[in-house]
């Protein structure tokens, strides 16, 4: 058991993998999408 559910992960199953993936690719996609769209904008 980790205690992961602390401060701003007050939440049960937190440190789940299901959790952890899935928060890992919303914030990689967020990357993603914000380098296409200053690239566009910048040489465009």
């Amino acid at each position: 058991m980790t205690d992961f559910n602390r401060g701003i992960m007050k939440f049960e199953n937190a440190d789940s993998l299901v959790s952890i993936v899935l928060s890992s690719i919303v914030v990689l996609s967020a990357i993603a999408f914000l380098l296409w769209w200053g690239f566009q904008t910048a040489y465009v």
